[in-house]
């Protein structure tokens, strides 16, 4: 085989991968939002807490078990900035526990257009923490992304209860673990990361989750099963798919969810968005796809980071 055509198998190959992981992603969204539905219904009846410990135990053992083929674990627990880390794992607890308090009552629509301010309030957070700079396209991207939610909580539209307040938290506690995770992974392994995130999130939502405890029947043990199930295959095929496509090109395919959401909302729950809470959304869905647009250029995002589609455990 002469080198120009080896050279065009290669990229051949590069090619088919970088397809695939892009539909491997995909599939990740349809199953992120799947996962919500089932919260959504377990959440009717126990306690967030619970499911968040239960769902976490599925999401350490992944974690540990990646982690552990990388590397030893013990060298894994080796970090550059252990406070760091254990703050990630904090604020990604925090901004879970957050969205499924807001996943009680928030149809999933609104759910999900609220979860996406998360890429514009990165790019706010990552002007202190991070030292960058913020031009007038990007800061504009971002007013106008707020409006977007400021049009879905309107009166009349999304009640501004403490639910749809813990559904903002959850995007602002999750810009800033990604920015934390921005600024830690220039000193520490993908495997180091997700080795304290899993640890610090096993331990907290345990520690809090065993006082909310209480028996399942039937019904809700098979849902917590199918929760564990598709936690575990959701974030190994996001894995997946980093290893075969850069994230910058995943990243935007997490604004599937919004439509997903939409869609489960009213086939599951019986819940139609309403047209006006709907432009609001894609005011949001166009403002976030702008400012990661403009984000590719800076190549931010690590390839392998576990941020690339809204990361909910």
């Amino acid at each position: 085989m002469s080198a120009e055509t080896g050279a065009s198998a290669g990229g051949a190959r590069a090619g088919d991968n970088i397809g695939r992981g892009m539909a491997i992603s995909i599939v990740v969204v349809l199953i992120f939002g799947i996962q919500d539905a089932i919260s959504k219904t377990l959440l009717e009846t126990y306690s967030p807490f619970q499911t968040v410990m239960m769902r976490y135990w599925a999401f350490a053992a992944l974690s540990l078990f990646i982690a552990g083929r990388k590397a030893p674990l013990r060298r894994a627990f080796k970090s550059s900035s252990p406070v760091l880390q254990v703050l990630r794992g904090v604020l990604l607890m925090l901004d879970v526990w957050l969205f499924s308090l807001g996943n009680r009552t928030v149809p999933l629509a609104q759910l999900q257009s609220i979860s996406l301010l998360y890429p514009l309030v990165v790019t706010i957070v990552a002007i202190p923490l991070l030292g960058e700079r913020v031009g007038l396209f990007r800061a504009s991207a971002v007013v106008v992304g707020f409006i977007g939610a400021l049009i879905i909580i309107r009166p009349g539209g999304l009640p501004l209860t403490l639910d749809a307040v813990a559904a903002m938290g959850s995007s602002c506690a999750y810009a800033f673990y990604i920015v934390l995770t921005r600024r830690i992974s220039a000193v520490d392994s993908t495997a180091t990361s997700m080795v304290y995130v899993g640890v610090v999130g096993l331990v907290l939502s345990s520690a809090v989750g065993v006082f909310h405890w209480q028996p399942m029947d039937v019904k809700g043990s098979l849902l917590i099963v199918a929760l564990m199930i598709t936690t575990r295959t959701s974030h190994g095929l996001m894995m997946k798919a980093l290893s075969m496509a850069p994230a910058s090109l995943i990243q935007p395919f997490s604004y599937l969810a919004l439509p997903w959401g939409i869609i489960l909302g009213f086939f599951v729950f019986g819940y139609l968005i309403d047209p006006i809470s709907l432009l609001g959304a894609a005011i949001i869905a166009g403002a976030g796809l702008v400012v990661m647009a403009r984000e590719r250029h800076k190549a931010a995002v690590k390839p392998g980071t576990a941020e690339a589609l809204g990361h909910r455990e």
